[in-house]
């Protein structure tokens, strides 16, 4: 019955924060949204059921409330951060002028965090203003600046993406290989399968994935030149990526690299032409297994071969 009570009364008080504004001449804007705010944003179980009516209604008040969202972004709590986002995205774009006078303001944290929401909003007048910081001396702002024009999927923002392959970050070379991918970057084909050696690893599978969104004999053709590179982690994966372009160009080089003398490019081959050929239409198992006398490389074919076949 408590309960009842608690949540009954907790109804009622968010039915008045959510009533017009033409009601409430005597409160503030700012006062109405942290009251609400306070409930979307709250991990408690008494609110649970009014957390997405509260968004709602933050979100309903259209663009007046963007200011007082756009201060809330210095917040320490990720819940909050994302709740100011989520209710930035159901705003939409009218939400977006504000958003663009903020990314010129000094607190790098609120300006990071701005682009993540434009990102989310993926409204194409915000592309300039994110070209604008993509270079920006704090290198997280640079991060969301780089995955947001890949959400937006616009081109006008694909030279800065790809300039950003190239930064000395790699959480920054992680977004921007996302955002070739996203933005079908043709021209960024050879500095994505150059990434597949980064020391960075997230850098690495993204530069993987963005690969296989583009052109596949375009892709081939770079990782064929690419593969004897010294640096044997872009030989490695560029082994996977041949084996999810399952050409028969790709299938021929990977054959090739499975008697490489390199156990460790013999065993990504192998595993790849196993994926790539679940049949073995070329009749590669047997033989490879026959003659491989690394063990470490015939466990993780045997492996690889086992897992195909419970697949299937």
């Amino acid at each position: 019955m408590a309960n009842v009570i608690l949540k009954s009364g907790l109804l009622a008080v968010l039915s008045l924060l959510m009533v017009t504004p033409s009601t409430w001449a005597s409160d503030s804007i700012d006062e109405r949204v942290d009251s609400l705010f306070v409930i979307a944003s709250s991990g408690e179980v008494k609110y649970r059921e009014m957390v997405e009516p509260a968004k709602l209604a933050i979100a309903e008040m259209g663009a007046e409330v963007v200011p007082r969202l756009i201060e809330k972004f210095t917040t320490k709590s990720a819940r909050e951060r994302h709740t100011i986002v989520n209710i930035l995205k159901e705003i939409g774009s009218p939400a977006v002028p504000d958003l663009l006078r903020a990314l010129k303001g000094d607190n790098g944290l609120v300006v990071q965090r701005v682009c993540w929401a434009l990102g989310d909003i993926k409204d194409s007048s915000a592309v300039d203003g994110l070209v604008e910081v993509s270079d920006h001396p704090r290198w997280q702002v640079r991060d969301q600046a780089i995955g947001a024009l890949g959400k937006i999927g616009d081109t006008r923002g694909a030279d800065v993406v790809h300039f950003a392959l190239t930064d000395t970050i790699g959480q920054v070379r992680k977004a921007a290989a996302v955002s070739a991918g996203k933005l079908a970057m043709g021209q960024s084909v050879e500095q994505l399968v150059h990434i597949l050696g980064d020391d960075f690893y997230g850098a690495r599978l993204s530069a993987l994935h963005a690969l296989l969104q583009l052109n596949k004999r375009r892709v081939f053709v770079v990782l064929s030149d690419s593969l004897e590179s010294e640096n044997h982690r872009l030989g490695n994966l560029g082994c996977r990526v041949l084996g999810r372009l399952a050409t028969g160009d790709a299938l021929d080089l990977l054959l090739t690299q499975s008697r490489s003398p390199n156990p460790s490019r013999r065993a990504q081959a192998a595993v790849a032409l196993v994926k790539a050929d679940p049949f073995d239409n070329c009749g590669f198992r047997e033989k490879f297994l026959a003659d491989e006398t690394d063990r470490f490389v015939q466990l993780k074919v045997e492996s690889a071969i086992s897992a195909q076949q419970d697949a299937e």
